[in-house]
């Protein structure tokens, strides 16, 4: 029963931590950019309703991600204009972003929904012969397509950020902008694409929970997902392996206070539903240190021929 219980958490924990480690990536280009996006909880919810409604209308869950990346950048482009070429203060701005993403999905759900409505969305597929490996079987090779997709991101935003050039002008300009502009980088434009990027990630992320995890859409179905990935951003020190590690030990917790509900383990349900969240805190309070590692520019708008 331990063995099971064990399995349970891992193989459960893995989904979990898909739509976090695919938000989280897509902050940590905003930020590695110098933008700080609270929005993100925001984005998730209209991706998540809009890529909803179109597989609920078309039938087409494909379609539904291409839509939750289509209204993910648009919110992009708002939050890009308002920060970077209005110089907003970027934390209202992004409380402000979460509070019309919200707002909207909830209110735009009750006129064309109206209640709770299952879809297909994408279905788990077990790989031939590896997942019925025991045990590893279970855990690596029972998931559907966008888990791998997803997880395949990790390597590919380290070689992004590190070994491109584009990926150069994002640290430099999250960095010292100042000094990016005088080497000739367009640091508005750098800054517009990462938030974009990002926000497409994030609305991708959001499509994932009701096309290839619940199948429907409720309000307030990311339940927190968008800010736990903007914190777990610093936790992984704004490297997408550290990243990784942050979503995988949140997940893992949060798929263990569910394991212990199935279970039937006596353990206070209150206090299984807040680990995860306290992991969080606890998390962020210890590594406050690494946090100071963080972009210099990160949250100051840039201002041509200013030096601070």
């Amino acid at each position: 029963m331990i063995l099971d219980f064990i399995v349970g958490i891992i193989s459960a924990g893995i989904p979990l931590a898909a739509p976090l480690l695919l938000a989280g990536l897509g902050e940590m280009f905003n930020q590695r950019a110098g933008v700080f996006n609270l929005g993100v909880e925001g984005i998730m919810l209209m991706g998540a309703f809009v890529g909803f409604l179109v597989v609920l209308t078309v039938g087409s869950p494909i379609l539904g991600l291409f839509a939750a990346l289509l209204v993910g950048a648009i919110m992009g482009l708002l939050m890009a204009v308002v920060t970077v070429k209005f110089k907003a203060q970027q934390g209202i701005s992004g409380i402000g972003l979460f509070m019309l993403g919200w707002g909207l999905s909830g209110t735009l759900f009750r006129v064309y929904v109206g209640g709770i409505t299952s879809i297909e969305g994408i279905k788990t597929f077990s790989f031939p012969l590896l997942g019925k490996i025991p045990i590893i079987g279970e855990i690596f090779f029972q998931n559907n397509i966008l888990v791998y997709i997803i997880f395949l991101l990790v390597p590919i935003s380290w070689y992004v950020l590190n070994k491109t050039a584009w990926g150069l002008k994002v640290r430099a300009v999250g960095t010292n902008p100042q000094a990016a502009d005088t080497l000739g980088i367009k640091v508005e434009r750098i800054r517009f694409q990462c938030i974009i990027l990002g926000s497409m990630m994030a609305g991708l992320a959001g499509a994932y929970l009701t096309i290839a995890q619940t199948h429907i859409f409720a309000d307030n179905i990311t339940a927190g997902r968008g800010f736990i990935a903007v914190a777990l951003v610093y936790f992984g020190r704004w490297k997408p392996v550290g990243i990784m590690w942050g979503t995988l030990l949140f997940s893992l917790a949060h798929a263990m206070q569910r394991s212990i509900q199935v279970y039937g383990i006596n353990f206070p349900y209150e206090i299984a539903v807040i680990i995860p969240y306290l992991l969080v805190i606890v998390v962020l309070a210890l590594s406050y240190k690494s946090q100071l590692l963080g972009p210099v520019a990160l949250g100051k708008p840039f201002n041509r021929g200013s030096r601070g």
